[in-house]
Formats: C-alpha cells, structure tokens, sequence
C-alpha cells in the first residue's frame, strides 16, 4: 500500500467483505499463499484456509457486522482496528449479543494482497460475551 487513503480504502473493503456472508471475498484479499493467525494461534495458510476461518465467525454470527475502527501504519506495517458485533445465533448459539474489538497487523506483497495477517483481540472477554452477552 503506498499511502494512508489506499490503505483506508483496502481496509473499509475489508471491513464489509466480512459483513457479506460470503468467505470467499474475504480471502480475495489475500494473497495465494497468505496466511492468517488469530491470536498467535495456528496459521490459515492459503485462501481456501482463509475463507474456513471466516466461514467459521460468519456461521457463529449470521448477522456480524464488522467496522473499521481505524488504520495505522507504523514500523510494525499496518494494522487494522476492527469492531465485530453480532449475535452468537449459529448452530449451537447462545442468543448472546458480542461486540469486541481487536486489530490484524498486516504485511502486504507486492500485489498489494495481504501476505500476512496477525490478528489479536481479547478471547476471554470473547468468551464472557458469548455465555453472558456484551452487557452480561
């Protein structure tokens, strides 16, 4: 990404290829061999990988809803501020209401695709939301 308005730009994309149900044009955002880790757990590696993982939070969360907080680049490379809110209404749900917040440290490849993702956000409060909802 060669300026902060392209990268905001990619970013709000991002943002809504989660909104859309469809795993698929979240992956497109990465390269073909890319990866995507969650908090420093085991790496998605490819596209097909990818689009798992966000099949997983788009079948927990039929209706999520994921907002650009805000993008930074720094000497880490850049990272996304995110906002996830929805309702824990998948296949063994809990009805429960989630809003966290985290953020994915990328690096990009030459394309201009994400080659890596680092994503981190806060799983025990994670989890609270699920059993109690986000004001439990």
């Amino acid at each position: 990404m060669n300026n902060l308005a392209e990268l905001s730009m990619f970013a709000n994309r991002y943002a809504k290829a989660w909104c859309s149900q469809n795993p698929e044009s979240v992956a497109a955002f990465f390269a073909e061999q890319s990866s995507l880790s969650i908090n420093n757990g085991s790496p998605a590696v490819g596209r097909a990988a990818i689009a798992r993982e966000a099949q997983a939070f788009m079948t927990t969360f039929p209706d999520m809803v994921v907002t650009m907080d805000k993008v930074v680049h720094n000497e880490e490379g850049a990272k996304f501020h995110w906002t996830l809110t929805g309702t824990n209404t998948g296949p063994g749900g809990t009805g429960k209401r989630v809003r966290i917040s985290g953020y994915e440290l990328w690096k990009f490849d030459p394309d201009g695709l994400i080659a890596e993702s680092k994503g981190q956000f806060d799983s025990a409060e994670y989890q609270r939301q699920l059993k109690h909802g986000v004001d439990g």
